[in-house]
């Protein structure tokens, strides 16, 4: 018993934004140090890194006011905000009514959100707009959303519940997303089941996501506004990854606890059960990030929100890349696909989190802002994400990422 306790404490350890600082640092200290068996660090690049990026913060928001790093920015298309309009005509009884929608339509679209690959599109018949990669299915979801795919009340269609979400198949994603053998979707399956055991998780947990309605994502809001009207941003984490450890599919599990985006690397040392682990939790951080504003449109305040880290993907890994802040000791490897818990992805990742820690303060000081008039969420959007994209389509024709990743749908 005792073993077994220990077993779940340590792997609850890992289920927070700090172990994830903490290790990718570790990790990126270990590259300084030339000990990394496929990447050399190169620290005096970062200013130039730095300078790239602040560029790309002013000529993309030249008055300033450059917005979190969030779902909600991808439903801006062409200028025009889809959701917000769609929002504004939906006349919820409540504030707390709208949360919840707000909630169930982010955590869908996040959850959603893994590499699309660069073949795939998305054509919105409404405006006319064709969109691949992180935009395409985030207004992919958005449609489907809006014409109540997830939704078990006909009545109702701006929301998702249990049951329906649990039902959802890889053919009704196909058709959403307008996938299929001409515009193929990377990790359609996987994205599928990830929503179905989403669906299944929820109807299993009423306590925590039916406290004022049918069991459904939005439930979150109203579990996690018991806290009272200050939240702190890591709690906002915590929670989805408490509560939504199911949902993710063969993933390592320590003392019966599911680790989610978690993996093995051996930079990472320590005299206990977590010895080797390296956790990142992109998606569920991104998700918290995204579910900040609507917490503050309901009236919370959310506080410590640069205690969550940078998000370890392809758009931020492939900055560092290609402003030669980290390289492949072999450069043939970027030319073969890697597994998503292979050692040198795990790597890629934990120098793209803790560099983006390293670069936040470079950019505010070319911009002439302090960290909370510019927190890490502002460097993101603004910002590395941003850059690492445009980089990429100045290296490469299709725009794609600097090193090729195996993905399933539900990781990168």
């Amino acid at each position: 018993m005792g073993d077994a306790r220990a077993e779940r404490l340590a792997a609850r350890s890992l289920l927070t934004a700090s172990a994830v600082r903490e290790r990718a640092n570790e990790i990126l200290a270990a590259g300084i140090d030339g000990r990394l068996p496929h990447f050399s660090v190169d620290m005096s690049r970062l200013p130039r890194a730095a300078d790239i990026v602040a560029g790309v913060v002013r000529d993309t928001y030249p008055t300033g006011g450059v917005p979190f790093h969030a779902r909600w920015r991808h439903f801006v298309v062409a200028g025009h905000d889809l959701w917000a309009a769609r929002a504004a005509a939906a006349g919820w009884p409540d504030p707390a009514a709208r949360t919840r929608a707000a909630f169930d339509l982010a955590i869908v679209s996040v959850l959603l959100d893994a590499g699309a690959g660069a073949d795939w599109r998305y054509h919105d018949a409404a405006t006319g707009t064709i969109l691949g990669r992180s935009e395409g299915l985030a207004l992919a979801s958005l449609r489907m959303f809006e014409a109540g795919a997830f939704s078990a009340d006909p009545a109702d269609p701006l929301r998702a519940d249990a049951e329906r979400l649990a039902a959802i198949t890889a053919a009704d994603l196909a058709a959403g997303f307008q996938a299929g053998t001409a515009n193929p979707l990377v990790g359609l399956g996987g994205r599928a089941g990830l929503i179905a055991r989403l669906g299944a998780t929820v109807a299993a947990s009423p306590a925590v996501f039916a406290g004022r309605d049918a069991p459904r994502p939005g439930g979150l809001f109203d579990h996690l506004a018991q806290s009272g009207r200050r939240l702190p941003a890591p709690r906002i984490l915590e929670a989805l990854l408490t509560n939504l450890q199911p949902i993710w599919p063969g993933r390592l599990t320590l003392g019966g606890v599911a680790l989610g985006d978690t993996w093995r690397h051996p930079a990472v040392r320590r005299d206990d059960p977590t010895n080797g682990l390296v956790p990142f939790h992109k998606l569920s951080q991104w998700l918290a990030y995204s579910l900040i504003e609507p917490l503050e449109d309901a009236g919370l305040a959310v506080g410590d929100i640069g205690e969550l880290t940078g998000l370890a993907e392809y758009r931020n890994g492939g900055l560092f890349v290609d402003a030669g802040v980290i390289a492949l000791h072999d450069p043939a490897a970027a030319e073969r696909p890697h597994p998503v818990d292979g050692a040198l992805v795990v790597e890629w990742r934990a120098l793209t989190v803790a560099l983006l820690d390293a670069i936040a303060p470079l950019v505010r000081d070319r911009l002439g802002l302090t960290a909370q008039a510019f927190p890490l969420a502002r460097v993101l959007e603004g910002g590395t994400w941003a850059a690492g994209r445009r980089l990429a389509r100045e290296r490469r024709a299709d725009g794609s990422p600097p090193i090729r990743v195996s993905s399933d749908g539900t990781v990168f």
